[in-house]
């Protein structure tokens, strides 16, 4: 990872956020990256140490920065949205109609998939067969995030 910081013009950063992403990008691997390298945040907001950010920022004038999330969402640190080598704009890559009607069809069948008591669907990543307008969903609860935590049980289909 050093390696791709020294070396990389645009640095885009798309990891899940957990106890290894918390402040990936903090003051040493920014100070590791080029004066005027791009960075682009687009996965979750602690994967930056915002403060670290805003003094680099201060510090380097031709590194950018674009962000669509934020450490403390939805607010900023200080100083972040008045940098002008700073890019900031709202998450709503989900914003379409048809993302937001799918989502709202799987909370409902996960609502609904509770009180049938069923188990949690086995791969949350295909959730294609609950929006097939043709067919009946699954016998399952699509896309329950923290089901493993929760101890519920997990399909097998």
């Amino acid at each position: 990872m050093e390696e791709v910081l020294r070396e990389a013009d645009v640095i885009s950063l798309h990891p899940v956020l957990d106890k290894t992403t918390y402040h990936l990008i903090n003051p040493e691997r920014l100070a590791m990256m080029k004066k005027e390298a791009v960075l682009v945040n687009a996965s979750r907001g602690p994967v930056i140490d915002e403060v670290a950010l805003v003094e680099h920022l201060r510090a380097n004038p031709m590194f950018r920065v674009g962000l669509d999330v934020f450490e403390d969402e939805p607010y900023m640190k200080p100083g972040l949205a008045e940098m002008k080598n700073a890019v900031v704009v709202p998450h709503i890559a989900s914003a379409s109609k048809w993302t937001r009607e799918g989502m709202a069809t799987l909370a409902a069948l996960n609502v609904l998939g509770k009180i049938k008591g069923y188990p949690v669907w086995g791969n949350p990543n295909a959730v294609e067969p609950f929006l097939d307008e043709k067919a009946a969903p699954p016998p399952a609860c699509p896309s329950i995030v923290n089901a493993k935590q929760l101890g519920l049980p997990s399909s097998k289909l």
